[in-house]
């Protein structure tokens, strides 16, 4: 058998998972790799850098991993465990030292009058992500409808106690509804709920927090039920009469709370949200629609959950603009065009409270360079991958047929010194990490290099070293498109013109800038009047709508005399604050800047009151500033940066357009195939889960490995 060679463009999530998967022990060699990586380290969106002279971590946002990214967490345990690190001698050695469960989160609410926080603790799910999972269709819709039903429940009955005693409106209308469907349920299948709905019928306005009991209770059994069991004209049809009467009453209870008590207000907006989701599902036949949630993509997910009963305060809350916030949904970065595909919207929601394992959240105890990518490099080398770092790809070349990419065309951004291969990992501290810039002492001409200020990742930075050109049947044999798709435009123009879904992608599918800062103190927290658990919060105002507090990452960074407080921020970049001068990048850097200190002098007393003095932020409690410095000066020594590089830019799932997604299994050319969080995956959302899954399909179709069957949520509904 001939060894069949891949080149792999891109060093994110994606491409290291095609790697990995085409270089795993079993396929006995059948492919030789290299990865072709512009600038120094792997990493893509997710690559950090530990700068001199703290080796502290600068991270192009803020990361979280999500308990339910199966595939992600499966390929990264994998890795550990091939890597084998002695714990005495390396920190972080095995996965679960390297990610941490994080139970809490929490978002920001507007209150009109001042903004307030709503901490929520997620109880710890068994297992981990990673685990094998036990039963072989975990993601049915009917099982997460069950799912919807019990947390309606909970919500419901943890807080029936402190309800207004006043009279529920349509609460009569609910107990005549339960009533008739629990002697619809009893005919069928069911026996137990018609002694109850006799009872029920004379219960009345009583004891409606037992009617909403009960009527969770039936639905949960038809929901329990084989779909191939339903009776569609009875059951669901009963079923949607009674959510229909149930929102009555629950948009009732809102009203009463809304100038009440918001910690009851917020538990019935969740629980309205539910339950337009539970409605939805069943108007819209997704149970039995072959398109799952994708049938209702072309819908934005505020509109989805409108158009099936959610109220106005409901589809506005904290909880839904969460979701945004947490996507970059945000077209053109303009907060006020909010756009998300209501099918994604709803398979991540159901996907990230349903299903996660462990945690809700897992923390990198680390940069995600040195937790992820550092790991993957030294897996991948360790097999024989091949790493050609300083090569941008500037074009890839059909031949005559249209079909075959013959030939891609690199700018060598630098050469390495003869009689080397490039090393491009520091220790820290034990830990191998990528350094925040390169290692000019091993580049030809490095001295001059670094003085003239190059910039290795900026697609704006046109320096060269020389060309290179692979060609098809010496070089290469089969190519991954693994860059992210902001660039694709500018390196496959001519698979564009050929390939009409291809040109439809990159007409349809959109991107957006982010932006984000981190800030290094000399106070935790708890000392300026953060009295709440570590959060990760979102839905504040912008520029920077998320924070995290990043605390466990001050042990593993080398700063001599520790900072006691890391803070994250990040949100989207409006393309309109972008400047189109020639210095494009420096100059969207510097609003950045601006950016951060207005809201560290104007926002952050919210969360930081003790931070502020009258005249604005205290800036004194940064770490890490020159001793001549001051005021907003100390800014200076923090780190921020405008994430504008075509590479750099977050994919939007925006409503309509995740039909013109493109897969790493399409045979639009017969020698090419794509990978990353752009693609139609089975997860069509910017992450690292999506990313990963991409990967995995693109070694499927050049190799039928791993099977579909084992790429966890591919055929997710």
């Amino acid at each position: 058998m001939s060894t069949k060679k891949v080149c792999i463009v891109g060093g994110g999530c994606a491409a290291v998972a095609t790697a990995f998967e085409l270089t795993q022990p079993e396929r006995n060699g059948e492919f030789e790799v290299t990865i072709y990586q512009q600038g120094w380290r792997l990493g893509g969106k997710g690559a950090s850098g530990r700068a001199l002279p703290s080796q502290r971590i600068e991270e192009h946002g803020l990361h979280l991993w999500m308990g339910f990214y199966e595939n992600a967490f499966g390929m990264m345990r994998a890795c550990y465990e091939e890597l084998g690190r002695n714990p005495e001698t390396c920190p972080l050695a095995t996965w679960d030292q390297a990610f941490k469960p994080d139970n809490y989160v929490g978002v920001t609410e507007d209150l009109g009058d001042g903004w307030a926080n709503w901490m929520a603790l997620f109880p710890p799910a068994s297992g981990n992500p990673g685990d094998p999972l036990k039963t072989a269709d975990p993601f049915s819709i009917p099982a997460y409808l069950t799912r919807c039903v019990l947390l309606l429940r909970t919500l419901i009955t943890s807080v029936q106690d402190r309800v207004p005693q006043a009279e529920v409106k349509g609460g009569s209308d609910l107990v005549g509804a339960v009533t008739a469907l629990a002697r619809s349920t009893a005919r069928g299948v069911l026996a137990e709920p018609l002694k109850s709905a006799e009872r029920l019928a004379s219960y009345g306005q009583l004891a409606i927090g037992v009617v909403i009991a009960e009527a969770l209770d039936i639905l949960r059994r038809i929901f329990d039920r084989r779909p191939q069991a339903w009776r569609p004209d009875d059951d669901l049809h009963a079923a949607q009469s009674l959510l229909t009467k149930l929102s009555v009453v629950i948009h009732s209870q809102i009203e009463q709370l809304t100038a009440g008590d918001p910690e009851l207000r917020r538990v019935w907006e969740i629980a309205d949200v539910v339950l337009a989701i539970i409605r939805g599902i069943l108007r819209d036949g997704l149970i039995f629609n072959p398109r799952g949630f994708d049938a209702i993509d072309d819908l934005d997910w505020r509109e989805w959950l409108r158009l099936h009963g959610a109220s106005e305060l409901s589809v506005n809350s904290a909880f839904v603009r969460a979701s945004y916030d947490l996507l970059f949904a945000y077209e053109d970065g303009d907060i006020n065009r909010p756009r998300l595909a209501a099918g994604q919207a709803l398979r991540g929601a159901l996907r990230m409270f349903f299903t996660y394992r462990g945690a809700l959240f897992w923390k990198m105890q680390a940069g995600m360079g040195d937790i992820v990518f550092a790991p993957f490099y030294e897996v991948l080398k360790r097999r024989g991958v091949k790493f050609e770092f300083f090569h941008r790809l500037e074009d890839l070349k059909l031949d005559g047929s249209g079909k075959l990419v013959e030939q891609a065309v690199f700018n060598v951004q630098a050469k390495i010194k003869r009689g080397l291969n490039y090393e491009p990992l520091v220790n820290v501290k034990g830990l191998p990490s990528w350094p925040a810039e390169p290692d000019y002492t091993q580049l030809t001409g490095g001295d001059k290099l670094k003085k003239t200020g190059w910039d290795a990742e900026s697609r704006w930075d046109e320096h060269s070293a020389g060309t290179r050109k692979l060609k098809i049947g010496k070089d290469f044999d089969f190519l991954v498109l693994a860059v992210g798709l902001g660039e694709v435009p500018n390196v496959a123009a001519a698979l564009i013109e050929a390939s009409p879904p291809w040109r439809r992608m990159v007409e349809e599918v959109k991107t957006v800038a982010t932006q984000a800062f981190q800030i290094w103190m000399d106070k935790p927290v708890s000392e300026l009047g953060w009295s709440k658990p570590s959060p990760n919060i979102s839905g504040y105002v912008e520029p920077f709508d998320t924070w995290a507090d990043m605390p466990q990452l001050i042990a593993i960074e080398d700063w001599g005399v520790d900072p006691k407080a890391i803070a994250y921020f990040c949100s989207v970049l409006p393309d309109s604050e972008i400047p189109t001068s020639n210095n494009t990048l420096s100059s969207a850097r510097e609003r950045v800047k601006e950016n951060a200190i207005r809201f560290l002098n104007q926002d952050v007393a919210h969360f930081w009151p003790g931070a502020v003095r009258e005249d604005g932020f205290d800036w004194s409690l940064l770490s890490g500033a020159d001793a001549s410095s001051d005021g907003q000066d100390r800014f200076s020594s923090q780190f921020w940066t405008a994430n504008i590089n075509p590479t750099d830019r977050y994919i939007l799932s925006l409503p309509g357009s995740l039909k013109y997604r493109i897969s790493p299994l399409d045979q639009h050319f017969d020698n090419v195939t794509v990978a990353g969080d752009w693609t139609r995956c089975g997860h069509q959302a910017g992450c690292v889960e999506a990313a990963v899954m991409s990967g995995r399909l693109a070694a499927h179709a050049m190799s039928l490995y791993p099977p579909l069957e084992e790429i966890v949520g591919y055929d997710h509904p």
